[in-house]
């Protein structure tokens, strides 16, 4: 009997190590995937609210056209030069850098990058002949200020007794928008005069927008 229990003592002392290790070598890849599945969901939007807005853009317009989506549309049919034309002049940018990101100007949550905002003050999609002919938002900017649409649509939406309109060059970017309920957050544009950035919390995407009173 004194045999049999001092072989089972060895047994299980040699045993011990190899249980840990395979215990501890299960929890790291746990661990790994929990992290990975946390980095995935914060990329863009789910609730992140950027700390700040864009910083002006300081490189010349002409370092920043817009790259053509392909081949096909950035050069003229040869027997139709004046519809190649009008397509390169409708040309956009592609803002889905990453997988997973959307195809609209958004803000990267792990380090609040203002994907899309670099075209400078001299874009012709956001030039006003009157900037702030309505005056300007006296409302708050920023993170500590998130507010709930109230309904509306691109034309006019708004919340409480402000008003806004979405820039028609960005109508297609807020096609996803609950003008009813979701909340968003306003930043001030450094670079296009009458503008304002209304960023969504819930889709990380933002627009321009101008104040109607």
């Amino acid at each position: 009997m004194t045999k049999l229990i001092g072989l089972l003592g060895v047994l299980l002392l040699f045993s011990t190590p190899s249980f840990s290790q395979d215990r501890q070598g299960q929890d790291r890849q746990n661990q790994e995937k929990q992290g990975r599945a946390q980095g995935d969901k914060a990329q863009v939007g789910g609730g992140h609210v950027p700390a700040h807005g864009p910083a002006p853009v300081r490189a010349p317009a002409s370092d920043r056209t817009p790259a053509p989506r392909t081949a096909r549309d950035a050069e003229p049919a040869p027997n139709n030069r004046a519809e190649g034309r009008s397509q390169q002049n409708t040309q956009r940018p592609i803002y889905r850098d990453q997988a997973g990101h959307p195809e609209a100007p958004h803000v990267h949550a792990n380090n609040d990058q203002w994907v899309g905002h670099d075209t400078g003050r001299g874009d012709p999609h956001y030039h006003l002949d009157r900037p702030w002919e309505h005056g300007h938002f006296t409302g708050g900017f920023g993170p500590d200020h998130v507010y709930r649409l109230a309904g509306g649509n691109r034309e006019r939406f708004g919340f409480g007794n402000y008003y806004f309109s979405v820039a028609p060059y960005d109508y297609d970017y807020s096609n996803d928008w609950r003008w009813d309920s979701d909340q968003i957050v306003f930043y001030e544009d450094p670079d296009h005069d009458g503008w304002y950035l209304a960023y969504n919390v819930r889709l990380g995407t933002y627009i321009h927008v101008s104040y109607l009173g």
